[in-house]
C-alpha cells in the first residue's frame, strides 16, 4: 500500500470533451471524409433532404440509416449514433 503523498501536478489534466448530437456527428464525419451532402446522398441512396434533416437534428437517425451511412463514411454505426448530449432525444412537439 502506498503511504506517500501524491503530488497531483505529476498528472496530466483531464481532456475536455465536447457534446455533439447524432446529426452533428454525421456532419463532422461527412466533412472529414470531404463529402458533400449531394455526393453522400448519391452514395447511400438517402435523399439530400433526409440527410439535411438528420444533420440539423430535425429527424432522428435510424439504425438502418446509420448502418448505410457508416459504410459510406468508413466508420461504425456506433460512431454516428453516439451522443454526448440530449439534443438527439428531443421529443416531437
Amino acid at each position: 500500500m502506498i503511504t506517500e503523498n501524491i503530488d497531483m501536478t505529476d498528472f496530466l489534466p483531464e481532456k475536455k470533451h465536447i457534446d455533439v448530437s447524432m446529426g452533428e456527428s454525421v456532419r463532422i464525419v461527412r466533412e472529414m471524409n470531404e463529402l458533400t451532402l449531394p455526393r453522400l446522398a448519391t452514395i447511400t441512396g438517402i435523399s439530400k433532404a433526409t440527410l439535411r434533416a438528420i444533420e440539423a437534428d430535425r429527424l432522428e437517425l435510424t439504425l438502418d440509416q446509420a448502418t448505410v451511412l457508416a459504410k459510406a463514411l468508413q466508420v461504425t454505426p456506433a460512431i454516428l449514433m453516439a451522443t454526448g448530449s440530449d439534443a438527439s432525444n428531443k421529443s416531437a412537439a
